[in-house]
């Protein structure tokens, strides 16, 4: 029994310094340079921190099998996408927009960086 803690143990450890453990959705990863969001089914976004330029209008598409949101903090407007849906938002101004799942906080979150 103690080397099965033991084992836990490190492989939990192993797992915090490799940050392979991370949360679904978590906008701790180096930013993709793509105008595109997938939604698979596993509630997440892939990926959830992306890069784009000013003008540019973000897609996210839902392929999972249930409905999500897409909220840009400090905005009022919740993009709702059923399965197979797709919404988009244009991002004019230079910054970083943190995103969220409204119906999955918890593990669904994003960030658009604008240049």
């Amino acid at each position: 029994m103690r080397r099965t803690r033991s084992a836990a143990f490190g492989a939990a450890l192993l797992c915090v310094v490799a940050a392979g453990c991370a949360q679904p959705g978590a906008a701790a990863e180096t930013p993709a340079d793509t105008a595109t969001v997938d939604l698979p089914p596993s509630y997440r976004f892939a990926p959830a921190t992306i890069r784009v330029t000013r003008g540019t209008s973000v897609t996210w598409t839902n392929h999972d099998n249930f409905t999500h949101t897409v909220q840009v903090t400090g905005q009022s407007d919740v993009h709702q996408m059923r399965p197979g849906e797709s919404t988009r938002i244009t991002f004019n101004t230079p910054g970083e927009y943190p995103y969220v799942c409204t119906l999955h906080t918890q593990n669904m979150r994003g960030t658009v960086t604008v240049t």
